[in-house]
């Protein structure tokens, strides 16, 4: 692709597609046509949103993994609905069980960096409230990609290359046995460097196990059953801090989206404690700005300086809402954002938090014929 420094635009980077009775878009082929599945087979775009998402955790298991976290806005007959399905941190796991570390710190590699997952309590939420299809019909395309196997894409293949090289030289404790066993093929569980090409077809039939009994269950035996006993079971033995309670007490939370007017539009995000607030409050900071008369540079400054004080209020502010120091409307309000947006200037900058007054992922889309349309992260 070339820049046109006439036009000041990519003219080949934006492809416009138009479908009749519904569409599914995400980053692996396999996944939304999956998704597409569903639709056939009368769904609505919730059921191919969950239809996708099973499907991106075996084809995509570089980015995303049933033990994640999920974010999704749903809109249906003019309303729009948040759910935040991110789990917290076990109840085992305190400041004080952290005091080892000087300052006190989380590895990411570690136990102690795992929270509740609550990616299957989002699919069956979802489907529950919204879905037409049966739960469990909306897993079958992604146990047979799993069972039967897939091929490999390209990019796939990269990050999991990476991955290997990285992990069998820092994964070392009896926890990642089992990753290596199953991703590297390191047999017994030692760390093993082969990682799929580009092209070949990967197997994964204890993923399709799970995803079989999470279609039987609801997802209830992630957080109560066999599942759930299995992953209490491996995190007593290898010194993690999760337990059976932590997942019995888990459950989604339904949230009202905050927006901002941007240009004309409003964009919608997710309240904390998810990041969505990060790109809402750099739009806030340059809905003045008229970035199409500017140079390309010039405009790409000033969206990076943008973001980059968004992540800084972000890094020091956001968490739970209930302990933030600041209300997500203090932070998105009209006179702060433009008072950050003051300390922009022509040059980079090392960003810092602000002082409001008080007051990793894949991603999917999709549409069905009814105009019900899903955003969803995990």
């Amino acid at each position: 692709m070339q820049f046109d420094p006439l036009s000041r635009a990519y003219p080949s980077a934006r492809t416009v597609v138009y479908a009749r009775n519904g569409m599914v878009c995400t980053g692996q082929p396999l996944a939304a046509q999956a998704g597409l599945e569903a639709l056939r087979r009368g769904g609505n775009a919730v059921d191919a949103a969950i239809a996708t998402a099973t499907a991106l955790t075996v084809v995509e298991p570089t980015a995303n993994g049933i033990g994640g976290d999920a974010f999704a806005l749903v809109w249906k007959d003019g309303q729009l609905y948040g759910l935040n399905s991110s789990g917290p941190a076990p109840a085992l796991l305190s400041i004080s069980s952290l005091a080892h570390q000087d300052p006190p710190s989380i590895d990411p590699l570690s136990w102690e960096a795992v929270t509740v997952p609550g990616i299957p309590a989002a699919w069956a939420a979802l489907s529950s409230r919204f879905g037409a299809l049966p739960y469990g019909d909306l897993f079958s395309d992604a146990i047979r990609y799993a069972s039967d196997g897939f091929p490999v894409s390209p990019v796939c293949a990269h990050y999991w290359a990476r991955a290997c090289d990285r992990y069998s030289s820092v994964l070392k404790r009896a926890e990642f046995a089992e990753w290596f066993k199953v991703f590297t093929g390191g047999g017994s569980g030692s760390p093993g460097t082969n990682s799929p090409k580009a092209g070949s077809i990967w197997r994964s039939p204890d993923h399709a196990a799970t995803l079989a009994e999470l279609a039987l269950s609801g997802s209830e035996s992630f957080y109560r059953g066999e599942i759930a006993s299995r992953i209490d079971a491996f995190s007593r033995e290898t010194g993690g801090f999760l337990r059976l309670g932590d997942l019995e007490r888990f459950a989604p939370e339904w949230v009202e989206p905050l927006s901002m007017r941007y240009h004309g539009y409003d964009v919608w995000e997710l309240p904390p404690n998810g990041q969505g607030m990060v790109a809402l409050a750099a739009l806030g900071m340059l809905s003045g700005d008229a970035l199409a008369d500017l140079l390309p540079s010039e405009a790409a400054h000033l969206q990076i300086e943008a973001l980059k004080l968004a992540f800084a209020d972000a890094s020091a502010y956001i968490t739970e809402r209930s302990r933030m120091p600041w209300s997500p409307e203090a932070l998105l309000s009209v006179p702060y954002l433009a008072s950050r947006r003051t300390s922009i200037g022509h040059t980079a900058s090392i960003p810092t938090a602000g002082t409001p007054e008080r007051g990793g992922t894949v991603y999917l889309a999709t549409a069905d014929s009814s105009g019900m349309m899903v955003s969803y992260i995990q």
